[in-house]
């Protein structure tokens, strides 16, 4: 073991030993280098034995000694300056860096700001939020200003709207038919689509479609393509004698003003659309209005619909106000009062839907207040005699819902069988069927007997559209053994014989496990 360590004393001192004399021999060298009282010994050692030109050398040597060590000097001290600006540059360039970081990010946030802020003046003024990067450099500086109060300049905003007022300020309605019930409305528009249109559709459709005027002002036509959803609300404008708006849904509709327009600020004029068209006329008359939103989920319903869907579900129809322009000129149509038009109580919106990759699917906060109508197969034709349209005032229209409501209430055995299943539902599914629902059976189910049909069938028809379709959003794995259970208590409820609707849509939900 000595002998290890002596050789790694050894070994190793070689080394460090020979590092260490190349570190001391360089401090050793400078010092000597510099060591100026050596060099006046050896002058003073040579003095007497110097000749006259062997001075001028040695006064030369010294001469280039003292260059050489200056020169050294400056380089020393020239290297430490540069040392030392370089690393003071390079904190300086560092702190900069960082500071333009944080410009950029205080720069983003005050566009983000901007953005915001500009994007709540477009809204203010109905503009379009997609046109935002149209407008030039003078439209945006103009946005950016301060606001400044609208003045009216003489001409009219509302070009479409005012000529409705010049058109129909001497309008004479005509003979409507007040002596027409719901059955015969029924057989008669199924009749006229028929004779007049070669649409083919079962009673049972007709019944269902005109009930659901009396439950709610949404109504939905779903299902695959080709199965009349789009003309059987245009067949019933043409058998009213006031044909259907029809407004395309586009993908890129987002809010209110698809629906209403907007008032463009640097034109000075109200952008009118043809459904705000169709709402003014209507104030004008008491004819049917339906206004299809034709393909309505191929954008989000619950975006541009909104305000509309809270509207109409205020309890009273003078709170059916919406706001059309923030400020009134002397100049407006007349029924647009401080800005406002009023909601016609004579007009019905009818949405057209398809399930496909390229349509959103439509929210519960939609269908629940809305009722829908599922189209999934052709009607079968048939033989009708030639049938003339109507002129039905909406009042009369209304009346005959609302005398079948009274005529026709849902039964207490049925409504008790209703809140069996109600409990049963929320114990093995955790769905609750909901006032909403239950004020739409109430209204729906009455109105579909006035039409002709029985009781079980819009009970049926509602249960299956509005309540059982919300398995949908479940874990159809989860609760498919549940689903054979609740057959069972639908046939011990209502009979085997009933519920068919209820039945069919349950044992299809089974399949898609």
């Amino acid at each position: 073991m000595d002998t290890v360590f002596k050789f790694l004393f050894e070994f190793l001192g070689q080394f460090f030993g020979s590092l260490w004399s190349i570190i001391t021999g360089l401090f050793t060298g400078i010092g000597g280098a510099f060591d100026f009282p050596a060099y006046i010994n050896i002058i003073n050692a040579y003095t007497t034995e110097l000749g006259g030109l062997a001075w001028g050398i040695a006064i030369l040597a010294i001469i280039l000694l003292i260059a050489v060590l200056g020169l050294a000097v400056w380089l020393i001290v020239a290297s430490v300056k540069k040392f030392i600006r370089s690393h003071r540059r390079r904190k300086d360039t560092d702190s900069l860096v960082k500071e333009v970081q944080a410009l950029n990010k205080e720069v983003m946030r005050l566009n983000l700001e901007k953005d915001k802020i500009l994007s709540m003046k477009v809204s203010q003024i109905g503009l379009n939020p997609n046109e935002i990067s149209e407008l030039t450099g003078e439209e945006i500086e103009s946005l950016n200003g301060e606001n400044k109060e609208e003045v009216d300049t003489g001409e009219k905003r509302f070009y479409k709207l005012a000529e409705i007022d010049e058109l129909w300020a001497d309008y004479q309605p005509p003979v409507y038919d007040d002596e027409i019930t719901l059955p015969e409305f029924c057989d008669r528009f199924r009749l006229f689509a028929c004779s007049k249109l070669g649409l083919y559709y079962d009673i049972k459709i007709i019944r269902l479609f005109v009930a659901a005027f009396a439950s709610t002002r949404l109504i939905i036509l779903q299902g695959i393509s080709g199965t009349g959803k789009t003309s059987l609300p245009y067949a019933f404008g043409k058998f009213v004698n006031n044909p259907a708006v029809i407004a395309s849904v586009q993908p890129s509709w987002r809010d209110r003003s698809e629906l209403f327009g907007y008032f463009n600020e640097f034109t000075k004029k109200y952008n009118e659309t043809e459904l705000l068209r169709a709402m003014y006329e209507a104030s004008y008359n008491e004819n049917i209005y339906a206004v299809i939103l034709d393909e309505m989920n191929i954008a989000r319903v619950e975006y541009y619909f909104a305000e509309m869907l809270s509207i109409l579900e205020m309890p009273s129809r003078s709170e059916w106000v919406v706001d059309i322009i923030p400020n009134a000129w002397p100049s407006d149509p007349k029924h647009i009062v401080n800005g406002q038009l009023q909601i016609p109580p004579n007009m019905w919106y009818i949405g057209t839907a398809n399930n496909d990759d390229s349509t959103f699917a439509i929210t519960d906060k939609v269908y629940d207040r809305a009722m829908p109508i599922d189209i999934n197969t052709k009607g079968v034709a048939f033989d009708a005699p030639q049938t003339d349209s109507i002129y039905i005032n909406y009042k009369h229209f209304e009346s005959l819902l609302n005398t079948a409501k009274a005529t026709f209430v849902v039964s207490n055995e049925s409504m008790q069988k209703l809140n069996l299943l109600d409990d049963y539902v929320i114990e093995h599914f955790r769905i609750a069927f909901g006032n909403r629902i239950v004020k739409q059976l109430r209204d729906f189910v009455p109105a579909y007997v006035g039409c002709g049909g029985t009781e079980i069938d819009g009970l049926d028809y509602v249960l299956a559209r509005k309540v059982f379709r919300k398995f949908e959003a479940l874990n159809l794995s989860y609760i498919r053994d549940e689903i054979d259970g609740l057959l069972a208590y639908l046939d011990e409820l209502f009979g085997e014989e009933n519920m068919n609707e209820c039945k069919d849509y349950l044992k299809m939900l089974k399949k898609l496990v």
